[in-house]
C-alpha cells in the first residue's frame, strides 16, 4: 500500500516541521505549507488522504479554507479552546478536533484513527458496486443505471466517498451548494428523499443511504 498523504497547513514554522517530522517517522507522505493562500492553489495540482489544518493562518484563515475541502478528510487544530462549540456550531464537517498545545504523537494518533475509516471506506465502491459518472450525472450498479440531478449527484458523491460518516443536514449544504446559499433542512431531506427512491431501483433489497436521528445521513 502506498503511503498515506498528509497535508499539513500550519505558520508556526517550528511546530509546523516538528509535526511533519512525526509523521514521516510514522512513514507518511507529507507537504507542509504555512500561508492560508497557498492552500488551495496547491491542492488543485495535488492529491492527499487528510489535511491537518490550523485555524489562524495568514492570508486565508482556516475556516474560510475548509469549506472549500469538499470531499478530502481533515482535522482542525486551534489554540482557542472556546472556539470549539463554536466550530462544532457551524459543522463544517471536519473529521476531528485537536486543542493546541498538542502533543505530535497525539496528532499522528488522531491522523492514524481519521485515515483508517476514510482510506478503508475508499473501497466500498467495490463492494456495493456503486460506479458515480459525474459527466452523466448518473450512477450504475452491475448492469443498472439510474439518472440524477445535480444536487442528488453531489449528495451521493458527499456522503459515499465518506462512507460511515455521519453528515448534518448543514453539513450536506456547505458540500452541495457552491454560491453559499441558504436552504431549509427540509430542502435537504426533500432531495435526500428524491435520492433514496432513485438508488432503491437500482438495489431493493439494501438500504445505501441511512438516517442517524438527530444527526443526520450516512451512506451504509
Amino acid at each position: 500500500m502506498a503511503e498515506p498523504r498528509i497535508l499539513i497547513v500550519e505558520d508556526e514554522t517550528t511546530l509546523g516541521h516538528i509535526l511533519k517530522d512525526y509523521f514521516e517517522a510514522n512513514r507518511y507522505w507529507v507537504h507542509l505549507i504555512e500561508h492560508g493562500d497557498d492552500v488551495l492553489p496547491w491542492l488543485n495540482s495535488n492529491k492527499v488522504d487528510l489535511i491537518i489544518l490550523d485555524l489562524m493562518l495568514p492570508g486565508k484563515d482556516g475556516l474560510t479554507l475548509c469549506k472549500e475541502f469538499r470531499q478530502t478528510p481533515f482535522i482542525i487544530t486551534t489554540a482557542k479552546v472556546d472556539e470549539i462549540d463554536r466550530l462544532i456550531g457551524l459543522e463544517l464537517g471536519a473529521d476531528d478536533y485537536i486543542c493546541k498545545p498538542y502533543s505530535p504523537r497525539e496528532v499522528v494518533a488522531r491522523a492514524k484513527n481519521v485515515l483508517k475509516r476514510t482510506l478503508h471506506n475508499q473501497v466500498p465502491d467495490q463492494q456495493t458496486k456503486l460506479t458515480l459518472n459525474e459527466d452523466e450525472l448518473s450512477v450504475l450498479y452491475g448492469n443498472k443505471k439510474v439518472e440524477l440531478s445535480a444536487v442528488e449527484f453531489k449528495l451521493l458523491a458527499t456522503l459515499t466517498n465518506r462512507r460511515g460518516k455521519i453528515f448534518s443536514r448543514n453539513a450536506l449544504m456547505n458540500n452541495i451548494y457552491d454560491d453559499g446559499r441558504v436552504v431549509s433542512d427540509r430542502t435537504i431531506d426533500s432531495h435526500i428523499k428524491k435520492l433514496r427512491k432513485k438508488i432503491n431501483e437500482l438495489d431493493p433489497e439494501h438500504e445505501l443511504i441511512g438516517s442517524v436521528y438527530g444527526a443526520g445521513y450516512r451512506a451504509l
